[in-house]
C-alpha cells in the first residue's frame, strides 16, 4: 500500500479508536455483547445482534493491538461473554438472530424466525475463531476461554441445517415451526462464511455437494457482466449491497484466494469500483454523489431499512461501504473518508462513529448506528492496515480445512 500521511493515519486512528467504542462502552452491561442498534428498535432495549457480536469481538482485539485496550480487560469481557452464550437459546448448536442481553432467550424476528439462524450464527463463530487464536498464552484463563469457545464451535450442528439429508444448506430452523421459512443460502451474498465454517466443522460438516447445488448452483450465483465498464464475475447486476464484500471477508483474507469461479480480491474489489462509478455517474441526480461521497449496502433510511444497492437506490449513503472496502480500494476510500468531513460533525458524527446512513436530498442523518456497520469498519481498516484480522482466523486449521473441502486455493493453504 502507499505510505500515508500522518494526518491520513492519525484519521485512521480516530475513526476505529471512536467507532471501537460502540463494542466496548456501550455494549451491553449484562452480557458484554453488541446491541442491535444505538437507538433502541422493534426489538427491544435488550436485543444483542448475534451476528454483530462476532463483528464487534473482532473489533476488540483491534483494540488491545492498538493500545487502546488492556488485553487483560478484554480478557475479563470476553469471559463474562462466553458465560452469557454458554446460558443463552441454542437451536442444534446454532445461535437466533437476535438474543435478550439480560436472560439469553430468542427475540423472535417474526412468528416463524424464532429459533437458529445459521448465517448470524456463523459471523459469531468467526468473531469467537479469532479471539480463540489470539488469547493463544498458556495462562490458565486463557486456555478457559480456548476451550469454552472450542465446546461452542462443535456444538453447531451445520448439517443439520441441511435437513441432515439434503443438498441445500438452510437459514432458519425454528423449534415450534420447523422448516418453515424454506429460505435457502444460495449465493452470491454475505454468507460464504456459514459455507467455510460448515465444510471445515470438526463435529458435524457438510458435504461439499451442499455447497455445490445450493451456493453454486444458484441462479444468482454467477455474472459475467460488465457495469460501467467492470467486469463482475458473481453476484447480482451491480454487485448488491456492499456488505456482500465485507461480512464473509472479516477474517477470511482474500487475497490470493481463488477457485474456478473467481479471484476473490478482484470480485470484491470490481464490486467496490462499481458501486463507486454509480455514484459519479448519479444516474438519478441525488445531491452529494461522487468520487468522495459513494457507497450503498444494507443501512437504515429515512423510511426505515432498507438494502440499498445501486439498483435499489434511494440516494442514502452509508459511510461503512466504502470505508470497510477499505483494502480493496484504498485510495478511493479514503477519498469517502475526507469526504465525510464536508458535513455537519454533529450531524454525521456520533460517540459511537460515523451514523450508520444519511441522504443529502432529503436532508436527513442516521440518528442511530448499527453493529453489523460499525463492526466492519474497525476491523477492515485494520484489514488494511496491518492484516491483523485475516492472519488470525486463516491460521485456524478448520478453516483452512473448510476451504480446502469447497475447492479454494489460497497461499494460506499448504500445497
Amino acid at each position: 500500500m502507499p505510505v500515508r500521511s500522518f494526518a491520513d493515519n492519525q484519521l485512521l486512528d480516530r475513526v476505529q479508536r471512536e467507532t471501537l467504542r460502540y463494542f466496548w462502552e456501550f455494549a451491553h452491561p449484562q452480557s458484554g455483547l453488541a446491541l442491535d442498534r444505538s437507538i433502541a428498535g422493534q426489538f427491544g432495549p435488550d436485543a444483542l445482534a448475534v451476528g454483530g457480536s462476532g463483528f464487534g469481538l473482532m473489533a476488540l482485539l483491534v483494540g488491545i493491538e492498538r493500545g487502546w485496550l488492556k488485553r487483560q480487560d478484554v480478557l475479563e469481557r470476553l469471559e463474562t461473554v462466553l458465560l452469557f452464550l454458554e446460558k443463552a437459546d441454542r437451536f442444534h448448536g446454532a445461535f437466533p438472530h437476535f438474543l435478550h442481553g439480560v436472560t439469553g432467550q430468542t427475540i423472535p424476528m417474526t412468528s416463524k424466525d424464532n429459533g437458529g439462524d445459521i448465517v448470524e450464527t456463523a459471523f459469531l463463530i468467526a468473531g469467537l475463531l479469532a479471539v480463540r487464536r489470539y488469547f493463544s498464552k498458556a495462562a490458565p484463563r486463557e486456555a478457559a476461554l480456548r476451550d469454552k469457545i472450542t465446546a461452542l464451535w462443535h456444538g453447531v450442528e451445520w448439517n443439520w441445517y441441511t435437513h441432515q439429508t439434503t443438498d441445500t444448506l438452510y437459514w432458519h430452523w425454528s423449534p415450534d415451526q420447523y422448516w418453515v421459512m424454506n429460505f435457502p443460502v444460495i449465493g452470491w451474498d454475505e454468507c460464504l462464511i456459514a459455507y467455510i465454517l460448515a465444510a471445515g466443522s470438526p463435529t458435524f460438516p457438510i458435504q461439499k455437494s451442499v455447497y455445490d447445488q445450493c451456493w453454486v448452483g444458484s441462479p444468482t450465483f454467477r455474472n459475467g457482466k460488465r457495469f460501467y465498464d467492470i467486469e463482475l464475475l458473481l453476484g447480482p447486476d451491480y454487485g448488491g449491497q456492499m456488505c456482500f464484500a465485507h461480512y464473509s471477508f472479516l477474517g477470511v483474507d482474500p487475497r490470493g484466494l481463488t477457485d474456478r469461479y473467481a479471484d476473490y480480491f478482484q470480485q470484491n474489489k470490481a464490486h467496490a469500483l462499481i458501486q463507486r462509478a454509480h455514484a459519479i455517474a448519479n444516474p438519478h441526480g441525488w445531491k452529494g454523489y461522487g468520487a468522495d461521497c459513494w457507497g450503498m449496502t444494507a443501512s437504515d433510511d429515512d423510511r426505515g431499512y432498507n438494502q440499498h444497492a445501486p439498483d435499489n437506490d434511494f440516494g442514502v449513503i452509508s459511510p461503512t461501504a466504502a470505508l470497510s472496502s477499505m483494502p480493496y480500494v484504498p485510495e478511493e476510500a479514503m477519498a469517502v473518508l475526507h469526504g465525510l468531513r464536508r458535513h455537519p460533525p454533529e450531524r454525521i458524527w456520533s460517540d459511537r462513529g460515523f451514523v450508520d446512513a444519511f441522504c443529502e436530498s432529503r436532508n436527513w442523518y442516521a440518528p442511530t448506528t448499527l453493529a453489523i456497520d460499525q463492526g466492519p469498519i474497525v476491523v477492515m481498516i485494520e484489514n488494511h492496515r496491518s492484516g491483523l484480522l485475516w492472519s488470525l482466523l486463516m491460521s485456524c486449521p478448520e478453516v483452512l480445512t473448510g476451504l480446502k473441502n469447497l475447492g479454494f486455493r489460497s497461499p494460506h493453504i499448504a500445497g
